[in-house]
Parts: structure tokens; sequence; C-alpha cells
């Protein structure tokens, strides 16, 4: 049990090593981070959604957002369109469960909003319509997946692609990377009044 427990963690590491070693990668978790304040600064909104996992990880990210991550500050608008049960089920049952995310960003996407979509094989079709339907209304698209995903690339703005093929592996990236976003995003547009090391740091200078 303990050599399993071992192998495990030790694919972490160097699937984390693999993402520290990756320029590309680090500028594109940068270039999202920067995207995603900019929308905000403007007074666009972040909707994400996924399935299973990845649906939690979008509600937590957004929870990130509208509550806060690293210290008190106002509140940024996010929505992860895995929630609302009622919705979902209504979509599901009358346009079939492929809809369920393309059929609330023709509700509540604007032009200037950034959808990220969440999926770890890149092939969830309700992802891939949701993507569609937030680039027909001029939605900013950005996709979390796995190694390959050829058709969340062709669909997103940008795309993360961590550097696994196993499902968990992938959903560790996507909660690593996904906070680190939200702390970017953080410190760009509040961190100058609200974060209390940039504060103290400003004293001393």
């Amino acid at each position: 049990m303990q050599h399993y427990i071992k192998s495990e963690i030790q694919k972490t590491q160097t699937m984390m090593q693999q993402i520290v070693s990756d320029q590309d990668l680090l500028n594109k978790i940068e270039e999202i981070a920067q995207t995603c304040a900019a929308a905000l600064r403007l007074g666009h909104k972040i909707l994400l959604a996924g399935n299973g996992g990845s649906a939690a990880d979008s509600q937590h990210l957004a929870a990130e957002l509208v509550s806060r991550l690293s210290y008190n500050r106002p509140a940024l608008a996010a929505i992860a369109l895995t929630t609302d049960t009622s919705a979902l089920t209504a979509i599901g049952n009358d346009y079939a469960f492929e809809n369920l995310f393309s059929r609330q960003i023709e509700a509540l996407g604007q032009k200037g909003d950034v959808f990220i979509g969440i999926s770890t094989s890149g092939k969830s079709p309700n992802i891939l319509k949701g993507l569609d339907a937030a680039r027909k209304r001029g939605l900013i698209t950005i996709g979390l997946t796995g190694k390959m995903a050829p058709m969340m690339a062709e669909r997103c703005d940008r795309v993360i692609n961590i550097p696994s093929s196993e499902t968990p592996k992938i959903q560790e990236g996507h909660i690593l990377l996904g906070h680190i976003i939200c702390a970017l995003i953080e410190e760009s547009i509040y961190g100058a009044e609200y974060n209390p090391l940039r504060q103290v740091e400003a004293i001393e200078a």
C-alpha cells in the first residue's frame, strides 16, 4: 500500500516539475490571468463549467473569485454554470445533456466575458458546445484540459494542457494552476490597495 502512495506522489511531483519547466505553459498561465483581470476591470464576468470533478473545480475557482483567496477585497464576478439544478435538469430534459452549458451561455454570456471550460479528456460534448456558443457570442474562451485535446484547442483562445493522460493527475494540475490564476487576478486588480504585504512593503520603502 505504501508503495502505491509513494508512486502516486512521485507521479504528481514529476508532473509538477514538467509544468515548472515548460516556459510556454507558464506564459499561458500569466496571459490567462491578465486576460481575466482585464475583462473584470471592464465590468465583465467569468463563467466556468465542467463535469464531475471538473464541475467541482469550476465551483471551487468561482468561489475563490466571488469570496476571497488570499486577503479581504471587493468581490470579483464569477459564475459556475454547474450549480443551478433546475436549469441543469430542465436543459438536460428539454434539449439534451450536451446543451447544458451552451444554453446557459446563450442566456448569461455577453461579449467581453470569459468562459473557462474544464475537461480532462478534452472531448466532453457539453464543454465543446459551450465553447462554440461562447465564441459565437463574443466571449473569450479558455480551456483547461489534459495532454492531448485538439478539439478544445481549436475552440479556445488559450488552452492549458496539463502534461498527463491520467484524470486524477490532470485534475490536480487544474486546481493548482486555477489557484495561481485566481491569485494573479486578485493581486492584479486589488493587490496594491488590499494586500497587507504590499502595504507593508510600501511603508518600508
